[in-house]
């Protein structure tokens, strides 16, 4: 976190563009009144660069930087937080470094901070006797290094005004509503946030009409604001293609709901871009002085991500929804951590039974994660974020591994079980997954018939012909390829036949109710398992729970199930006592649940 931290604190710096250049006599003012405040010959206003303290003024100095170890000015960076050292010689920390050697015996140093938190270094003062600083030379010097920081911004317009829109962005913002807190503190208002367009139609038309066209609509968008919000009201440019502004003071929610409705729709009338973008509204209700800045723009921003569904649709800031986002992303951000860790990520194995001889014949891995502070994750909560991210390939490649791992113990032991890995719609694009697989076999020494692999049919019509030419290579390789989440997708029987699979599992949805024979569910069932076998597919039920339905199924022609009837996805360990008692002849043994 610590080097994040410092590799952002040194981006702030640079933006800046202040290293290495010229001295300027509007910082060279504020460092001799700070040398006169104090009494003393030697001030300076000190950056932390990555390797070296480097003095935009400097009085009494000769030289325009000094090493960055053991400096004092170095810390007030790190820290935000004054520093005085009233005897070089006497503190432990500096009584070597290369200020003590070169006499200076007295320091202090007020931080120069951004308004994002950011210390970019110090205005110091330095003596060479020792001595302390009062409390009101600090507050002096504090005040100065404010200024300093007042002057950095005005003449470099750090993060004030966005070069496309010409408006004040994220940074003025805050700083505006942190005015407004100060002057009306309890006041009620709401924060709008208007997001153009998603993404992906940003990056369309980037790729079919180039950068500046993207720059056109941002620019038609700010005018059109600032003319419907009028000269007494600020818009500010907060997102690529995402602005803000405040409510006037007095509105209730539903009247201003209505006036945002209005108002957009005349202004989407005459957009250039109206067909092929869409527009959505994000508004947070705050009290003035109550909620950071940060918070309310993040949360006005997380409502226009909720009002995603509909073109120019107005969605209000939800506190149940923005805990979910938040422990979305909190859950993503540990998922890496719990990658590299050796007790929080685990496979447990559900048991598949061949309905016939009521006999385990393979078992499915699934995975499992125990977070340290949150205790068990659900699969269905952490596995569709993980896959939407890079994370994915690791995720396949930890379960491969994990599980080819077990397979090759049970096998050693005379333990003969398939072993069925899920993979994603995200692995489809990896070239190499085939090679990885067949290495994995390879290494263990394990037969490419001992596994199967499960694609769902959602994934495999998401991106088909990805899809199609995957699954021919693990066929091809020897590998039984399993088609899970049967009829839940959205393929047609000519895409099916052309599909080089083995087995197709039933999802549970259709299987949980199935108790009366003659039912919807059954028909569709017994219809599922019918088109299976004129496919050639051997057909798995998943979600099996009452010896009711396993009779049905098995009446129908099911070859394989598995569910909670039988057992309850386990420890390998378990698994193998399991078997051992006579877990896979039948019995609908509770202990196995």
């Amino acid at each position: 976190m610590r080097n994040y931290q410092e590799e952002a604190r040194l981006d702030a710096l640079r933006q800046l563009k202040l290293l290495d250049t010229p001295a300027s006599e509007s910082f060279d003012r504020i460092t001799r009144m700070a040398s006169q405040i104090f009494d003393l010959p030697i001030a300076a206003i000190s950056l932390t660069d990555r390797d070296r303290q480097w003095f935009k003024s400097r009085v009494g100095i000769d030289h325009w930087s000094i090493p960055r170890d053991k400096a004092p000015c170095a810390e007030v960076a790190e820290t935000a937080s004054p520093l005085v050292i009233t005897d070089f010689l006497a503190d432990p920390c500096y009584a070597d470094s290369l200020l003590a050697r070169a006499g200076t015996r007295f320091y202090a140093g007020a931080p120069l901070v951004t308004s994002d938190g950011y210390g970019l270094g110090s205005l110091c003062v330095l003596g060479t006797e020792p001595r302390h600083a009062s409390p009101a030379e600090m507050r002096a010097l504090t005040d100065l290094a404010a200024m300093v920081m007042g002057q950095i911004e005005l003449q470099h317009a750090f993060g004030r005004i966005d070069p496309v829109s010409g408006l004040p962005t994220r940074t003025q913002f805050r700083d505006d509503l942190t005015d407004l807190a100060r002057d009306l503190p309890g006041e009620e208002r709401f924060a709008v946030v208007v997001d153009l367009a998603r993404d992906d139609q940003v990056g369309k038309m980037t790729r079919a009409l180039g950068s500046g066209r993207v720059d056109e609509m941002v620019r038609e968008a700010a005018l059109a604001l600032r003319e419907a919000l009028g000269p007494s009201r600020s818009v500010y440019h907060v997102g690529a293609t995402q602005f803000a502004f405040l409510s006037p003071s007095g509105l209730g929610q539903e009247a201003y709901m209505e006036i945002l409705r209005s108002g957009f729709e005349q202004i989407r009338v005459s957009s250039s871009v109206r067909f092929v973008t869409s527009v959505s509204i994000g508004m947070r209700p705050f009290t003035l002085g109550a909620i950071s800045a940060d918070d309310i723009l993040r949360g006005a921003m997380s409502a226009a991500q909720d009002a995603r569904s509909t073109d120019g649709a107005i969605s209000l800031y939800s506190a149940s929804r923005d805990r979910t986002h938040r422990r979305q992303y909190g859950l993503l951000q540990d998922f890496g951590t719990a990658l590299d860790a050796t007790d929080q990520l685990r496979l447990v194995f559900q048991p598949r039974i061949d309905l016939a001889t009521r006999r385990c014949v393979g078992a499915e891995a699934l995975l499992r994660w125990r977070h340290p502070m949150l205790g068990e994750i659900s699969p269905s909560e952490f596995i569709p974020l993980v896959e939407q991210t890079s994370l994915a390939r690791t995720v396949t490649q930890w379960v491969l591994d994990a599980g080819l791992d077990q397979l090759a113990s049970w096998t050693a032991r005379g333990i003969g079980l398939t072993l069925s890995i899920n993979i994603s719609a995200a692995n489809l694009a990896e070239a190499d997954l085939i090679q990885r697989i067949q290495l994995g076999l390879l290494k263990r020494q394990l037969r490419p018939d001992q596994l199967e692999v499960e694609l769902t049919e959602s994934a495999i019509m998401d991106q088909p012909d990805q899809a199609l030419e995957m699954l021919r290579e693990l066929a091809d390789a020897g590998i039984c390829v399993a088609i899970d989440d049967f009829g839940t997708g959205q393929s047609s029987l000519a895409y099916l036949q052309k599909l080089p699979a083995q087995v197709v599992k039933i999802d549970q949805s259709f299987v949980r109710d199935l108790i009366e024979n003659h039912g919807p569910d059954f028909v569709l069932v017994e219809t599922m398992i019918g088109l299976g076998h004129k496919l050639a597919y051997r057909v798995v039920a998943e979600g099996v729970e009452t010896p009711e339905a396993a009779a049905i199924l098995t009446n129908a022609g099911c070859e394989e199930a598995q569910g909670f009837l039988f057992a309850r996805p386990m420890e390998a360990i378990q698994l193998e006592r399991w078997m051992t008692e006579g877990g896979d002849s039948g019995r609908t043994s509770m202990k196995a649940a």
